[in-house]
């Protein structure tokens, strides 16, 4: 039997609801996490800040360092700002399955305890400490035992702590049901990708939930959702948010492939969203993407791709005006191009 099919509405409207982008969520611990639900990629200055703005009020500049936060080199050893209690999901989840270089690994971080002795340190100055190229010591990130902050102007300072006490296993089939809950209806071969695992190991993920997920033929091929999710998936759209800046590496658009089609059905504007080299951020009004955004100290450039109505871009200046960001200022918070 071919798999039920929903259409590109249906698909974006779940992705904003699971993503807490049509109201934003009451101020709290609980809104932190599920807003870093999948994790908030923070390599490029203050992005988490920003993306916990779009879906939580009351954000602040110093927001990604509430106790409820913690920072580690996560997906694709890219830095990310996690829920505190989830950071064996997003460390032991990406453990690598094969043993030399899972010791690798468990190596680093014993090194790296070691010659830390509690203290904190920049990762460049320990990483020569220990003979290895800094960013070598991302390869630790997956035991669970190294954290970072990193606040965007200087070195990551590194330290470690006690290995969380969950199955590496367990941790990355919890890891795909918050990959598939995000960023679903979704594939393997996504998971993999966005996780920095081997395919294999993406494929042997989702077949483990076999049970707990329900296939999806949409508009770029086949796909799978949780079970769980069918419901919300398949419900009648709501409102969406007038307008909401996401920055660049934003799980909204942090996507490969055919997925893009889904997201930006014009191929000329997926080019000027997802570049050869660092992205913009993504400009979202009343539900779709509609150009792109970028901030060069306290002015915000905003590049629509159509003409907005006067409210629509209203809202977006509304919008860049509210940034949790030192440095914005209301009277040039954004201007269309």
């Amino acid at each position: 039997m071919a798999p039920a099919r929903v259409n590109r509405e249906q698909i974006l409207a779940f992705r904003r609801v699971v993503g807490a982008l049509d109201a934003r969520l009451p101020r709290g611990a609980p809104s932190l996490r599920r807003a870093a639900w999948a994790g908030l990629q923070d390599s490029m200055p203050r992005a988490a800040v920003i993306s916990i703005h779009a879906r939580v009020e009351g954000t602040g500049s110093a927001t990604w360092e509430d106790p409820a936060l913690i920072q580690l080199w996560g997906p694709r050893f890219s830095a990310y700002v996690v829920a505190a209690e989830d950071r064996a999901v997003f460390s032991l989840g990406r453990l690598p399955e094969d043993e030399p270089a899972r010791r690798l690994a468990g190596d680093l971080a014993d090194r790296l305890e070691r010659f830390l002795d509690a203290a904190r340190m920049s990762y460049g100055r320990a990483g020569r400490a220990l003979g290895e190229a800094p960013n070598r010591l991302r390869y630790a990130a997956p035991t669970g035992r190294v954290l970072i902050r990193w606040d965007g102007a200087r070195q990551p300072v590194v330290w470690t702590v006690p290995a969380p006490e969950r199955d590496p296993h367990e941790a990355r089939l919890e890891l795909a049901r918050r990959y598939l809950h995000v960023f679903g209806p979704t594939t393997p071969e996504a998971f993999a990708v966005w996780a920095g695992i081997p395919r294999r190991s993406g494929v042997a993920a989702f077949e483990a939930l076999r049970r707990a997920l329900v296939p999806v033929g949409t508009p770029v091929g086949d796909a799978w959702i949780l079970a769980d999710d069918e419901e919300v998936l398949r419900a009648t759209p709501g409102p969406a948010a007038p307008a909401r800046l996401l920055p660049s590496g934003d799980a909204y658009f942090l996507r490969w492939g055919a997925d893009r089609e889904v997201l930006v059905p014009d191929a000329g504007h997926r080019d000027s969203l997802w570049t050869s080299r660092v992205w913009p951020g993504a400009v979202l009004v009343e539900g779709e993407i509609v150009g792109t955004w970028r901030r060069s100290q306290e002015r915000v450039t905003v590049s629509p791709w159509r003409r907005l109505s006067r409210q629509q871009r209203h809202a977006v200046e509304a919008e860049a005006a509210s940034l949790p960001v030192p440095d914005i200022k209301a009277q040039s918070a954004a201007r269309s191009e």
